[in-house]
């Protein structure tokens, strides 16, 4: 890889300059984590029901007796697995497995800020408790199998169907037409008794929850995926050669 090499005090001068819009970055993200949080809420008026290893419960129950709830849509189904060559009856996606990676160790945290986070899948709940155990994981993890969450929050449709919402606009289903599950991120709140759904992204709107992507962001080769057709380099924690 070939790169302009300078002198030190070049390279001081190069560095100040790129801080510079580092730091009009930075106000910018501020503002607009700061109009995020004042978007309006929707009152969530329907009951869900959610299975984990201790049981049935209700997005209310999901909380942890806590304030606010961020809710990774994990792609994980396998009553669909079969349209798709990253995952299979036994596992889930990949990539998501990548996201939740991420977030693993960083739960506890969030537990002493007023946040519970989870994620959601439409797999079966011991399905779901094989996986997380394979991979080492201790965030909860639950099962919206007997619910319409997945489909009101639009990160799962009818395999039958030929589009479907997703990031807000109409669009065929998956990259070859038959993707039927997705990921992205839903927030609530509960306040006053009542529960609001206050934020949800998805598509490339996750990236910000995926602290190794910052850290490629940060080195000379970058994300690098282009050579492997997106993120066709990716394999499960445990599937990377020795």
């Amino acid at each position: 890889m070939q790169h302009r090499v300078v002198a030190h005090e070049a390279w001081v001068e190069a560095r100040k300059g790129h801080l510079v819009e580092e730091k009009k970055f930075t106000k910018l993200r501020d503002q607009l984590s700061q109009a995020r949080r004042d978007l309006p809420w929707e009152l969530v008026d329907k009951e869900y029901v959610f299975e984990g290893p201790d049981g049935k419960g209700t997005l209310d129950q999901l909380f942890d007796g806590r304030g606010q709830l961020v809710i990774y849509h994990a792609m994980f189904n396998p009553e669909t697995a079969s349209e798709h060559t990253s995952w299979t009856r036994d596992s889930a996606c990949p990539a998501c497995s990548f996201w939740m990676d991420n977030f693993d160790r960083q739960v506890v945290h969030l537990n002493h800020r007023d946040i519970t986070m989870a994620a959601v899948s439409r797999a079966s709940v011991d399905k779901i408790e094989a996986y997380r155990k394979r991979m080492g994981w201790e965030f909860p993890w639950y099962s919206s199998l007997d619910s319409d969450f997945n489909f009101d929050y639009h990160v799962s449709v009818d395999p039958g169907e030929k589009e479907g919402e997703y990031n807000y606009r109409e669009e065929a289903i998956g990259r070859s037409g038959d993707q039927s599950e997705r990921p992205g991120v839903s927030v609530f709140a509960r306040e006053g008794g009542n529960i609001y759904h206050t934020y949800s992204t998805y598509a490339r709107g996750i990236d910000m929850l995926n602290v190794a992507y910052h850290y490629m962001d940060l080195v000379p080769k970058g994300r690098d995926e282009s050579e492997t057709g997106g993120m066709g380099w990716l394999r499960r924690r445990d599937e990377y050669p020795d």
